[in-house]
């Protein structure tokens, strides 16, 4: 790449040396500067070109999976194919969770008001946060405490004091989480053969024992502990755990908000027509200000 200076300001240009100092109306900046304003080790796109991590799109294209793009987007790399399962169960694992999902609710009740799908999708995303959707960052989080030494019941100790619910941990809606079992047992096997380390499963499954001590009914880990041991194990920052339980929600956010515009509903709230919300207000009264 050339590093011609190009003027910024609008002044007439000069050349390097040729003075104006700071008090002049134009200033030069090198090419190579403005180019890489926006630098990036991910993609490089020149006409008729598309490399992605280095990768031409089109040796890519019909020769690895999603999971493997976005492995290869993130990390840089391709992932081991073991890895590649992995975190495609993980994915495949939280698309969903029914329309009592508020983020599935708001991407419905969007669709039904005429917004684009795009804006119907985003307004379900966007509802994913620290209550909503946060849960598997912050148990890869306490995964790694107990990995780096403190125990596990200490932590459990902790939440309980604060009357908090650990993250990832329990489900208001299903005694043992479904999905628990056949993600864990997909860890287990990675362990097994050496593809992972095994100290996030090590690090869930010791929190899982501690809550259940002292109690007649275990807490069971739920999708968000299984997917953050998984995102754990294969190496993810807990910011990228969050990360991949959105883009992998947003798969049933777009499904809903599809279905709902399909439907042709329109302006559908959170009630049935005939329910009113309930009120618990100051009762009916009437201003008196005279005639």
């Amino acid at each position: 790449m050339s590093d011609t200076a190009v003027p910024v300001g609008d002044g007439p240009a000069r050349e390097p040396g040729s003075g104006g100092g700071a008090g002049g109306s134009e200033a030069l900046i090198s090419e190579r500067a403005v180019t890489d304003w926006w630098s990036t080790a991910v993609s490089e796109i020149r006409p008729g070109e598309i490399r992605l991590r280095g990768y031409p799109v089109e040796e890519l294209i019909g020769r690895i999976t999603f999971a493997e793009q976005i492995w290869l987007m993130l990390r840089g790399e391709l992932p081991t194919p073991p890895q590649g399962r992995l975190l495609e169960a993980a994915l495949v694992a939280a698309v969903d969770h029914g329309p009592q999902a508020p983020s599935i609710a708001a991407a419905r009740m969007a669709a039904t008001c005429g917004v684009g799908l795009n804006s119907a999708v985003a307004t379900g995303a966007g509802l994913l946060g620290d209550v909503h959707g946060g849960a598997g960052q912050q148990c890869m989080e306490i995964l790694r405490r107990v990995a780096d030494g403190e125990d596990a019941r200490a932590i459990v100790a902790e939440y309980r004091r604060r009357r908090a619910y650990i993250p990832g941990f329990g489900h208001r809606f299903h005694p043992r989480d479904p999905r628990r079992d056949p993600l864990l047992a997909l860890v287990r096997e990675a362990v097994a053969e050496g593809e992972t380390p095994g100290w996030a499963l090590e690090a869930g499954l010791a929190i899982e024992a501690a809550l259940a001590e002292g109690r007649d009914r275990p807490v069971p880990m739920n999708i968000d502990g299984a997917t953050a041991i998984i995102y754990a194990e294969l190496g993810f920052p807990s910011e990228l755990g969050r990360g991949l339980f959105v883009l992998s929600r947003s798969v049933g956010i777009l499904a809903h908000a599809w279905e709902e515009t399909e439907n042709g509903a329109r302006i559908k709230g959170p009630l049935p027509r005939p329910l009113l919300a309930g009120y618990h207000g100051t009762p009916k009264r009437h201003l008196d200000r005279g005639a």
